[in-house]
């Protein structure tokens, strides 16, 4: 039995040509990463880690974020932002293949006869609402 800081001794029988020749190759990919490993990028990794972590460590202080993420997480939400997504990008694929508006009121009044117009027009009044509502509990709380 070996013990923790012993090191298992193996039989010569054991390796063969094509187990040394990986541990030759394993070595050789070592010592090319080593070698690799200038000053100035072991300084810009440093760099990038510091500041990775100092951007983590404000996002984990800034409760909106964390609220944001809490709610981000929930399964309606990810639908929401799934279907956003594909709207926004059947949207610009129409953008840009139709031609541009004419403007005037009858351009208007043709755009409110298309379907879908209210529902967008909905949606966004309720996000307006919603959004102004919670922005002013924020406020009357001091939050």
């Amino acid at each position: 039995m070996v013990s923790a800081n012993e090191t298992p001794q193996v039989p010569p029988a054991a390796l063969d040509a094509a187990s040394v020749d990986s541990l030759v190759e394993m070595l050789n990919f070592l010592a090319s990463a080593k070698d690799a490993m200038s000053d100035e990028i072991v300084t810009r990794l440093a760099r990038t880690m510091s500041e990775g972590m100092t951007l983590l460590d404000r996002l984990t202080r800034n409760e909106g974020v964390i609220r944001m993420l809490q709610v981000l997480d929930r399964p309606e939400t990810q639908y929401l932002l799934i279907s956003l997504a594909d709207a926004l990008a059947k949207m610009s694929r129409d953008l840009a293949t139709a031609p541009p508006a004419k403007g005037g009121i009858l351009g208007l009044v043709q755009l409110a006869r298309a379907p879908g117009t209210q529902e967008g027009v909905r949606a966004l009044s309720l996000l307006g609402q919603y959004w102004n509502d919670s922005l002013r509990e924020l406020h009357h709380r001091g939050g």
